[in-house]
């Protein structure tokens, strides 16, 4: 049977400005006929004739390619731009996908059904009544309207799913509450990066015209706790080139760079793109090549360049780092270790098993945990060099095992109570920083990806 044929042509081609988004330009005198299609299939109307398809979980050219059959089907001319048929034919996959065992038919259905909840939502047919965050990821309840069904939220962007149901809203915010009080929120949670993507992109197809900005301010001194990140594989790359007894290597995946030093008992590990929140470098010693791990320091992704320098200074020095075998922490490795803060005139106190060094502006300390120094197997921090509003909330941190040198941490220390850096003063015109939003995403990134990456080959 010959399909009549329709005074309509459809033209697919990637969005400008965001990568995975995918417009479509109508012509013909029967545009309206794709037109109808194409809202009712969730795009969305940015001009004249012309959709927008932006999704969440970034498969826009799979569910383009999907309607592309849908309109050829029915009568209608579709143009492919190679540019987007590029984009179709790419196959691609979740980085540290973690529902590792999912096909990718299978992995495309669970963000289907994340990208519903997400449409519900956006639409006003699920209702959110509350966020939180339970430590990985963020959770809400919610309710369907107009049936009233209630339901449990996990997860944000492509992973989100419906973990529970409830009968009533009432039955839904008791149970919510029960789990989740103390972080409790009213409505739903702040757009994430990937959901404020979506929502740019279906705004306009036109790229911001970009205003001049002023002169940035000039770098200022600051103190080592406070200065400017800095380029941290610059960093490594200048030790190792002006160290010769350490030689390096860059794992297949290209996420990580692992420097070992000529006697093996000494390693570096760099993590490239690590979240500020996260660890970025691990530093080990062990007292032969084959033995277990005798002590190892780690510090998160916003640690200052200076610190950065300090710590790989005193790894320079031959006789800076002991493998040996320590005995268990003591007073006297304790007053070693943080003598610079006390002849600063550091603030002491002792809070329970925690005993803390703290500067005059309450922003940058020292922490050691006694109960885990007598627990040298367990996962927990003997010391903590930390900056920020509290060691809780730092900033950034160097979490250290009990038999850390006490030599590595009084260079440490004294870094932090005398060291200088440089800082570039925020711009007087650049937008707020991001909130602790920020903080609370990087822990979700543990359970997925904010982006897909690496080919399948």
């Amino acid at each position: 049977m010959t399909l009549p044929s329709i005074d309509a042509h459809v033209r697919l081609d990637t969005h400008p400005t965001h990568p995975s988004a995918v417009i479509a330009t109508l012509t013909g005198a029967q545009a309206h006929i794709p037109h109808v299609g194409l809202e009712a299939a969730d795009w969305h109307v940015v001009a004249k004739n012309t959709l927008v398809l932006a999704r969440i979980d970034h498969e826009e050219p799979y569910w383009a390619q999907d309607a592309a059959r849908e309109l050829i089907a029915s009568g209608i001319t579709v143009e492919i731009t190679p540019r987007l048929r590029e984009a179709i034919d790419e196959e691609w996959t979740w980085a540290n996908y973690p529902m590792h065992w999912c096909t990718r038919t299978e992995i495309r259905e669970v963000s289907a059904e994340a990208q519903k909840i997400y449409d519900d939502i956006r639409h006003g047919h699920l209702l959110i009544h509350a966020h939180a965050h339970d430590g990985h990821t963020t959770v809400a309840v919610g309710t369907y309207l107009p049936t009233g069904k209630s339901v449990y939220l996990h997860g944000e962007n492509h992973l989100r799913q419906v973990a529970d149901t409830f009968d009533t809203p009432a039955q839904a915010l008791v149970s919510f509450e029960r789990l989740h009080g103390d972080t409790m929120r009213p409505g739903p949670a702040p757009m994430t990066d990937t959901e404020c993507d979506a929502a740019q992109a279906r705004a306009s197809l036109s790229t911001p015209t970009a205003e001049p900005e002023p002169p940035s301010p000039e770098p200022e001194t600051a103190p080592a706790y406070a200065a400017d990140v800095g380029d941290h594989d610059a960093l490594l790359d200048e030790f190792l080139d002006t160290h010769g007894g350490w030689s390096k290597w860059r794992t297949w995946s290209d996420e990580t760079t692992h420097a070992i030093h000529e006697s093996q008992t000494l390693r570096i590990e760099r993590v490239h793109e690590a979240p500020a929140s996260e660890t970025a470098w691990v530093v080990a010693a062990y007292e032969t090549p084959v033995s277990d791990r005798m002590w190892h320091l780690a510090a998160t992704g916003a640690t200052p360049a200076p610190v950065l320098q300090e710590l790989l200074d005193h790894l320079a020095d031959g006789d800076g780092w002991d493998t040996a075998v320590g005995s268990a922490v003591d007073e006297k490795t304790i007053n070693a270790a943080t003598k610079p803060l006390v002849e600063a005139g550091w603030k002491h106190t002792i809070d329970g098993r925690w005993i803390r060094w703290t500067n005059p502006s309450e922003d940058a300390g020292i922490q050691f945990d006694a109960f885990a120094a007598q627990q040298p197997n367990n996962c927990l921090p003997t010391w903590t060099i930390w900056a920020g509003p509290s060691v809780d909330q730092p900033t950034w941190a160097l979490h250290a095992s009990p038999h850390t040198p006490a030599a590595l941490i009084a260079d440490l220390a004294t870094g932090l109570a005398h060291g200088t850096g440089t800082r570039r003063p925020p711009h007087p015109q650049a937008p707020r920083q991001p909130s602790q939003r920020t903080t609370t995403l990087a822990a979700a990134v543990s359970t997925g990806p904010p982006r897909p990456a690496g080919r399948l080959r």
